[in-house]
C-alpha cells in the first residue's frame, strides 16, 4: 500500500486526537483472565454503546466468550475483550483505535460499528498490520485490496441489492427512487442497487440524498420534491434513526397512503419493538429484507437465553425482541476470534501480551502515539487464521472464504398493524418466492393505505396531463383525424390514435393525456413532420402520436417506440387484364425449357422403341424414311394415346408403360394450366420498375414530405404532390401523358389504404425502399418508450385484426389469382424416371445383341481390322431380322391368320363330302380343289415366312 493512501486519513485523525485524549474516553475494561497458566490475548472492541446494535452486540460477544471457554476449558489462550465507546463519532472511533493499539497492545480490533468509522480504523490496521474485524460495517466500498487487514464477517450491502431489485420486479414496478443518507454507508450501496435495478429492467429517474443530521425542515423539503414526481416507489437506505424520522415525516405529508410503496433495507426491524408509537404507525405497509438465518439447536438455545436476558433488562417492552442478525454475527465473530487466537498461540508460543512493556504515559502527544504504532508480530498469522476458521455457529457455517462468494437468502418482511411478519423469501435459485425451497407466491402483503392490490408504481393523475401532439394534415384520415371523437372524448381519432389508446390502456398504471393538433390559426399544419417531432425535443409536447416515420435524423432528438406498422415504401401503378388476348397463349402453360425437354424425350423414347423393335417387328421395318416417320409417329401419338403399332418385346413394353404415365401427367397439367389462363383474370402491372419510369420521364406522385423521396434520385420537376386517395386515383387514371402520373410512391400503410378503396384498378409493385415504419415519439430517456414498445409487441395481433386489416383488406384483389407457366423443376422427377427406364432397356438390348452375335463379330474382327468396317458389320447384323424371335414363329399376326384360314378350308371340305346333296357335289368339289391349290400356295408362303 502506498504512503499517500494512508497519510490522508491519518492526518485527519492526528488533528482531532488531542480532543479525545483523556482517560474518560475508556468506559471500561473487559474481563481478564489472570490465571498464570493462560496466555492473555487482548482484543479491542469499538462500538457505539448508546445505540441498540452496539449495546446488544457487546453483550453477545461476552456471552460468546463465556460459552467458548466453557466448551474449550483446556485452551491455552484467553481472549480479553477491551471495549471502547466511539459515541457515534468518527474521530472518537479513530482515537480509540490508536489507544487500543499503542497503549493496550491489542492483537486485533472488533469493530467499529459503522462503515464511516471503519474506513478510518481500517487504515490504522493497515499501518500496524493488525486485523480489523467488523460484523456491522456493511458498505461495499470497505472490501478493497487497499485494506487487506480489514475483515468483514457480515454480508455486504451489495448482497441486499439483488434481493431488493428482484422484489421490485416481482410487483412489476418500472420506476423507483432510492433515498439514502450522505455517508459512506449510504452512498456505498447505491451503485450496486442501481445496477441491480437496471439489470431487472427498472429505471431510476432520480436519486435523493439526505444529510445524516438532517432536521425536520430538510426532510420535509426532500419529501415534498419527491411527492411532485410521478414514481411512487421509494427504496430507503439510511441509518435506523434517520429512516424512522423519514417515514414519520412521509406519513405527515400524506405519502404513506394508497398508491405509494416503501422498501427499506435491512436494519430497522431489528429494533422494531423499541420504536415509539409514531414510528411504528408510520411503518404500516413498509417492506424490508433481512438476511435469513436457518434455525438450528445451537441457534434456538442461544435465542432462548438471549430473550430471557432481554426481558430481564427491558421489562416494559411491548414485544419480545429476538436477537438481531448483527447480534448473531457478533457472537460468531467473537467465537471465531477465540479459535484464531488459539491457533496463533499454538503455532508460535509467546509471552502474555500483558507482560511488562514500555507503556506510554497519559500525557503523550497524539503525534507520538502515531509514530510509535509498531507492526503487530502476530497480525499476519492472526489474519490467516481467521480465514482458516471453520465451525458451525449460531448463523450457520462460519467460513470467511466461502462467505465472501456465497449469496445468502433473505427474508421479505412486511410491517402491518404494529407487527413484523415474514411474507416470503429471496434465494439465488428461486428468486422471490413464498417458500424458501420452492417457487411459490408471496403471502398477502399489506400496503400503505390498505389497498386491495399492489401499487402500480407510477401516478400521473396527481400531475398535469400529457400533451400529445398530432399532425394536422389533409387526406388519409384513416390514420389520423383531428376531429373530436365523442366515443373516446378526445380530440383525435383514426388508426394511429386508436392504437395508442389501446396501448395506454394496457399499461399497468393510469396516465391522463390529451391530443393537441399541430396547427396554426388557419387550421393548417404548422410545419413538416420534422418540425412536429422537434417540438418534443423543445418540451412543447410530451409525445407525438400519428403517422410519423422513424428516421435516423429524428432519432437524434427523440426516442421512438418499436414500429406498429409494416416497414418500407412501395410503388402503386395501374393494372391491365391480359386474359386470353394472345394468339400464342397455348404455348404459355409450359416454359421454353420444359417444351424443349419434352420434345427431346419424345424423340429419345421413340428412338429407343425403334431400336428394341426393329429386328423383331415388321411395323418398325421398311425404307429409312418410313422408319423415321414411325419413330416420330409412335412417340407423339402417345399424347392422345392413339398409337396403333403393337410392340412385342418386354423391354419395349416397360419403356412404353413408363412413358405413357409421364405423358398422362404432362397432358393433364398442361390442360389445367391452359384452362386457368383462359378463364382466370390475369392482372399485370403496367410498370414493374421505377427506373423505367425515370428513364421515360414520367411523372411520379407522392404525399407528405418530399425529403422522404430524396434517396431515390428522382428529378424534383417530375414529382407531383397530392393530399388524398381520391387525388391519387385521378392522377393515375389520367397518366403522365394527360397531366397525371405514371405511378405513386408512398409508404406501405398508405398504399394499402389506397388499394382498399380502389380494388382491381391498381396494384402494389414491390418494396422499393426500406423505412422503419410508424412509431410514437417521446423525449429522450422517457420510461414510456420501453413500456409502450412491450405493449405493442403484446397487442400486435389484436391491432392487426381489429384495426389495421379491417381498413386495408381488398377482398376482390386479394382473391384474384394468376397462373404461372409450368417449369421443368416441377417435372424433373418424371423425366428422370422415364429416361432411366429407357436407358436401362437400351443397355440391356445392346448387351443381349452383342452376346448373340459374338461369333460373327469375332470372325469379322479377325478378318477385318478397321473400326468403321466393324461398325458397318454390326449395323448390317442389327438390320437383319431376328428369325429366331418368338414373334416370327408363333406369335406373329400374319402366321396365325394363315393357319386359321387353312384350318377353316379343311373343315368345309370334310363336311361337304359327307353331308352335302348330290346337286352340290360339283360346287363342293370345285371349292375344295381351289382350296387345295390355295393351301399349297399358303403353305409355301408360310414356309418362306419362317
Amino acid at each position: 500500500m502506498s504512503t499517500c493512501a494512508v497519510s490522508a486519513p491519518l492526518a485527519f485523525v492526528f488533528v482531532f486526537l488531542l480532543l479525545c485524549h483523556a482517560p474518560g474516553c475508556v468506559l471500561g475494561d473487559g474481563d481478564a483472565y489472570n490465571n498464570g497458566s493462560f496466555v492473555q490475548f487482548n482484543v479491542g472492541v469499538i462500538l457505539d454503546m448508546a445505540t441498540w446494535v452496539g449495546n446488544v452486540s457487546l453483550t453477545c460477544m461476552k456471552m460468546a466468550m463465556e460459552d467458548f471457554y466453557a466448551t474449550h476449558a483446556n485452551y491455552r489462550t484467553r481472549v480479553n475483550l477491551i471495549s471502547r465507546d466511539s459515541v457515534e463519532d468518527v474521530v472518537v472511533a479513530a482515537s480509540a483505535a490508536v489507544k487500543l493499539l499503542s497503549n493496550d497492545k491489542v492483537q486485533a480490533i472488533i469493530g467499529p460499528q459503522t462503515s464511516v468509522q471503519a474506513k478510518f480504523v481500517a487504515e490504522l490496521g493497515n499501518k500496524s498490520q493488525t486485523p480489523i474485524i467488523s460484523f456491522s460495517a456493511t458498505s461495499p466500498f470497505l472490501a478493497s485490496s487497499r485494506t487487506p487487514y480489514f475483515v468483514r464477517t457480515a454480508l455486504g450491502d451489495s448482497s441486499q441489492a439483488e434481493a431488493i431489485a428482484a422484489l421490485v420486479r416481482s410487483f412489476g414496478w418500472r420506476q423507483l427512487i432510492p433515498i439514502f443518507e450522505d455517508t459512506e454507508y449510504g452512498t456505498g450501496m447505491i451503485p450496486y442497487l442501481v445496477d441491480a435495478f437496471q439489470a431487472n429492467d427498472a429505471r431510476v429517474p432520480y436519486r435523493s440524498m439526505i444529510p445524516l443530521m438532517a432536521n425536520d425542515d430538510q426532510l420535509t423539503a426532500v419529501l415534498s420534491d419527491l411527492k411532485t414526481m410521478h414514481p411512487r416507489v421509494f427504496v430507503v437506505h439510511a441509518s435506523d434513526a434517520l429512516t424512522a424520522r423519514l417515514l414519520v415525516k412521509a406519513r405527515e405529508l400524506g405519502m404513506m397512503t394508497e398508491g405509494y410503496a416503501w422498501v427499506v433495507t435491512y436494519g430497522l426491524t431489528d429494533r422494531f419493538s423499541l420504536l415509539d408509537s409514531d414510528a411504528v404507525e408510520a411503518m404500516h405497509g413498509v417492506l424490508t429484507v433481512k438476511p435469513f438465518v436457518s434455525e438450528s439447536d445451537r441457534h434456538n438455545n442461544f435465542s432462548a437465553r438471549w430473550i430471557s436476558k432481554f426481558l430481564r433488562d427491558h421489562p416494559a417492552a411491548k414485544q419480545v425482541q429476538k436477537p438481531s442478525v448483527y447480534a448473531l454475527w457478533a457472537y460468531d465473530t467473537a467465537w471465531a476470534m477465540a479459535l484464531a487466537a488459539e491457533i496463533v498461540a499454538s503455532a508460535a508460543p509467546a509471552s502474555p501480551s500483558s507482560s511488562p512493556q514500555s507503556i506510554a504515559t497519559a500525557n503523550r502527544s497524539a503525534l507520538t502515539e502515531l509514530e510509535t504504532l509498531a507492526s503487530s508480530p502476530n497480525g499476519r498469522r492472526l489474519l490467516e487464521s481467521m480465514y482458516d476458521v471453520n465451525f458451525d455457529g449460531v448463523t450457520g457455517n462460519f467460513n470467511l472464504k466461502d462467505r465472501q462468494d456465497k449469496s445468502s437468502p433473505f427474508e421479505i418482511i412486511n410491517i402491518a398493524g404494529g407487527m413484523a411478519k415474514t411474507v416470503g423469501f429471496w434465494t439465488q435459485d428461486h428468486g422471490v418466492s413464498g417458500k424458501l425451497d420452492s417457487k411459490a407466491s408471496l403471502e398477502p402483503v399489506v400496503w400503505p393505505g390498505n389497498p386491495l392490490g399492489a401499487p402500480k408504481g407510477l401516478d400521473w393523475e396527481s400531475g398535469r396531463k400529457l400533451r400529445i401532439g398530432v399532425p394536422a394534415k389533409k387526406g388519409f384520415g384513416e390514420f389520423v383525424n383531428r376531429e373530436w371523437n365523442p366515443l373516446t372524448k378526445k380530440n383525435g381519432s383514426g388508426f394511429c390514435i386508436e392504437v395508442f389508446d389501446l396501448l395506454m390502456a394496457s399499461l399497468p398504471y393510469n396516465v391522463p393525456y390529451e391530443y393537441i393538433p399541430f396547427e396554426d390559426h388557419k387550421g393548417e399544419m404548422k410545419g413538416s413532420y420534422n418540425d412536429l417531432v422537434y417540438q418534443v425535443f423543445l418540451h412543447n409536447f410530451d409525445a407525438v402520436v400519428g403517422d410519423v416515420t422513424i428516421t435516423q435524423n429524428r432519432s437524434l432528438y427523440v426516442d421512438f417506440t418499436v414500429p406498429f406498422t409494416e416497414l418500407g415504401m412501395s410503388m402503386v401503378v395501374p393494372i391491365k387484364d391480359d386474359r386470353g388476348k394472345s394468339a400464342w397463349i397455348f404455348l404459355k402453360p409450359l416454359t421454353t425449357e420444359l417444351w424443349l425437354t419434352t420434345g427431346a424425350f419424345f424423340f429419345f423414347t421413340g428412338f429407343v422403341v425403334w431400336v428394341l423393335e426393329h429386328r423383331i417387328n415388321d411395323s418398325f421395318r421398311g425404307p429409312p424414311l418410313h422408319q423415321l416417320g414411325t419413330i416420330f409417329y409412335f412417340s407423339f401419338s402417345t399424347l392422345v394415346f392413339a398409337h396403333r403399332e403393337k410392340v412385342t418385346s418386354n423391354l419395349t413394353r416397360a419403356v412404353v408403360i413408363v412413358w405413357v404415365f409421364v405423358v398422362l401427367i404432362l397432358t393433364s397439367s398442361y390442360t389445367a394450366s391452359l384452362t386457368s389462363m383462359l378463364t382466370v383474370q390475369q392482372l399485370h402491372p403496367t410498370v414493374t420498375n421505377l427506373h423505367d419510369l425515370i428513364r421515360r420521364g414520367e411523372y411520379i406522385g407522392y404525399m407528405g414530405d418530399p425529403s422522404m423521396l430524396g434517396f431515390l434520385n428522382i428529378d424534383k420537376s417530375k414529382l407531383k404532390r397530392y393530399n388524398s386517395p381520391d387525388d391519387y386515383d385521378e392522377a393515375l387514371s389520367k397518366g403522365s401523358a394527360r397531366g397525371g402520373v405514371g405511378a405513386i410512391i408512398d409508404e406501405i400503410p398508405y398504399v394499402k389504404v389506397f388499394l382498399s378503396k380502389y380494388c382491381g384498378k391498381y396494384t402494389m409493385v414491390g418494396n422499393i425502399y426500406r423505412t422503419e415504419g410508424f412509431g410514437y415519439a417521446f423525449p429522450k430517456g422517457s420510461p414510456f418508450v420501453a413500456d409502450i414498445s412491450r405493449a405493442i409487441l403484446k397487442v400486435t395481433a389484436e391491432v392487426e385484426k381489429k384495426l389495421y386489416r379491417n381498413r386495408t383488406t381488398c377482398p376482390e384483389q386479394n382473391s384474384t389469382q394468376t397462373s404461372d407457366s409450368l417449369s421443368f423443376n416441377s417435372f424433373w422427377g418424371l423425366f428422370l424416371l422415364t429416361g432411366s427406364t429407357s436407358a436401362a432397356a437400351l443397355c440391356l438390348f445392346i448387351a443381349f445383341f452383342l452376346y448373340e452375335q459374338r461369333h460373327k463379330l469375332i470372325s469379322t474382327t479377325d478378318s477385318e481390322g478397321s473400326v468403321w468396317q466393324r461398325l458397318a458389320v454390326m449395323a448390317k447384323l442389327f438390320d437383319q431380322k431376328d428369325e429366331s424371335s418368338y414373334a416370327f414363329k408363333k406369335g406373329h399376326p400374319k402366321v396365325e391368320e394363315m393357319k386359321k384360314e387353312h384350318e377353316h378350308k379343311d373343315w368345309v371340305c370334310d363336311k361337304s363330302n359327307s353331308q352335302s346333296p348330290s346337286s352340290d357335289l360339283s360346287l363342293s368339289h370345285s371349292y375344295c380343289n381351289s382350296g387345295t391349290e390355295e393351301e399349297e400356295s399358303s403353305e409355301k408362303k408360310y414356309n418362306m415366312h419362317l
